[in-house]
């Protein structure tokens, strides 16, 4: 299956109502259809599959008949190979992806309740139906990644491939735009502070009292999405990958029955449970809490916000500032982020935004890679204008406020090798990563042991070999 036909039957799982699916494939009179290694596929397997992609109106390439048993054998392929390579998936980042599709049904569809309603399932039920097959296909993600991670394309081998490429062969770069930001962070009060840390103590008490365990209050209380499922629990992590304020208090713990002090993190505040250490990884449980930003400290930072953004369009001194800076020169926007600007990813480079993938880092940005209230509040705008003051929630889950600058614009266009290099490269690569990971499939079906039913003998099959 194709990667966007993935994407589609991941989303058709996440939408669909599981009654439905149950339904259509109780018709089916069940039989093994293909065998692969000791996997078998059902023709239940393949009508559901066919029914999903159906409604989502999902075209195969080729008869749907033999593609969807095919590229259902093709994932117990790379499942098997992941398995005999010992590629893991924690069940902390299985949780974690669980919860944000989980957010994202509940944004589209309106609320938690609505979802419950529409999938006849508790969210508890729906985050079980979703665990396997996206456990399934995170694992399969990283074997093909493990398959690929060694190829590479020389600027040579780029020019040589596009060299004699038809004009409508070579790929259109979409509408790019660079955006610097401004933010602030609101200020929580005293007393939410306060009432936070008095939780977490709270917790600590009951249980050092024995009423309760770590584990359940983590479940009930812990804002953490992508551990709270499982009790809290982080898997063996290095010191690199923690909060450095985290860490520092987690690698220092010794006893499995005691429980931390209040850690202030980037995040929020935690409590902390040692569960092993092993080498330079640690293994612990933690349950966070996020103080609420008041409705009126967020006002307060957009009305800064807005007394800036006029500053800078005016090129005066914002008021606040006259009593300390006197300037013939011009505020600019650059000056704004060095005064005001507490968001540390983008001050120190005059708040120009940075999209980083595994492709490396640039400045430019699709709309769709930018968050959604920076996209809102850029899409308008020309060159070099400021947009009004926003709220939106961070990254690291806490409120800011934030004015946006359009920088710069890149209309849409064909790619050149001058200016396009990296999306030339990409299709490149790409185009070799497919290659190699076709050429692995027919190789692992050489030496698989597979059984076709006598009705798919007659297909042609996008992979050489199944037949013998």
């Amino acid at each position: 299956m194709k990667r966007c036909a993935l994407i589609v039957f991941i989303s058709y799982l996440l939408f669909s109502p599981i009654g439905a699916q149950e339904a259509e494939a109780q018709s089916v009179v069940d039989e093994v259809v293909w065998v692969v290694g000791d996997e078998p596929i059902l023709k239940s397997e393949v009508e559901v599959t066919r029914i999903q992609a159906a409604m989502d109106g999902m075209h195969w390439k080729g008869n749907p008949d033999c593609a969807i048993p095919e590229q259902l054998a093709v994932q117990k392929l790379f499942l098997h190979q992941a398995a005999l390579d010992s590629i893991e998936v924690s069940e902390s980042e299985v949780s974690s992806a669980i919860e944000q599709r989980i957010d994202y049904m509940v944004q589209q569809i309106g609320s938690r309740e609505k979802l419950e309603e529409y999938r006849k399932q508790s969210i508890s039920q729906i985050r079980q139906s979703m665990h396997d097959d996206l456990r399934d296909q995170m694992m399969i993600q990283r074997m093909k990644e493990k398959l690929v991670k060694d190829i590479t394309v020389t600027p040579a081998e780029v020019r040589r491939y596009f060299k004699d490429l038809s004009e409508d062969s070579i790929p259109y770069v979409p509408t790019e735009v660079e955006v610097q930001i401004i933010t602030q962070t609101p200020r929580v009060s005293v007393e939410e502070l306060n009432r936070v840390k008095d939780e977490l103590r709270e917790y600590t008490d009951r249980v050092n009292r024995g009423e309760t365990s770590f584990q359940t209050l983590a479940r009930m209380y812990s804002e953490d999405p992508g551990s709270r499922r499982q009790g809290g629990e982080l898997d063996y992590t290095g010191r690199s990958t923690l909060d450095p304020a985290f860490a520092a208090v987690a690698f220092n713990l010794t006893d499995p029955k005691k429980i931390s002090k209040i850690v202030e993190s980037e995040f929020g505040f935690h409590i902390i449970q040692l569960i092993d250490k092993r080498g330079d990884k640690i293994k612990v449980r933690h349950i966070l809490r996020k103080p609420v930003v008041s409705d009126s400290a967020v006002n307060a930072s957009l009305s800064l916000l807005d007394t800036i953004a006029t500053s800078i369009r005016k090129g005066d001194v914002p008021p606040m500032l006259k009593p300390q800076l006197t300037t013939t020169e011009k505020f600019t926007f650059e000056d704004g982020v060095a005064v005001f600007s507490d968001d540390k990813d983008t001050r120190n480079n005059k708040g120009l935004m940075a999209n980083r993938s595994e492709r490396g880092q640039t400045s430019r940005f699709q709309m769709q890679e930018l968050p959604a209230e920076v996209a809102k509040a850029v899409d308008t705008l020309q060159v070099g204008q400021i947009s009004q003051p926003f709220s939106m929630i961070n990254q690291r889950g806490k409120t800011v406020c934030v004015i946006a600058k359009l920088k710069n614009r890149i209309d849409g266009h064909k790619a050149t090798i001058t200016e396009d290099f990296q999306v030339m490269k990409d299709v490149v690569l790409e185009k070799r990563r497919e290659q190699k990971l076709h050429d692995w499939v027919v190789s692992k079906i050489k030496s698989t042991y597979v059984r076709i039913g006598d009705d798919y003998r007659d297909c042609k099959f996008e992979y050489e070999g199944w037949i013998r």
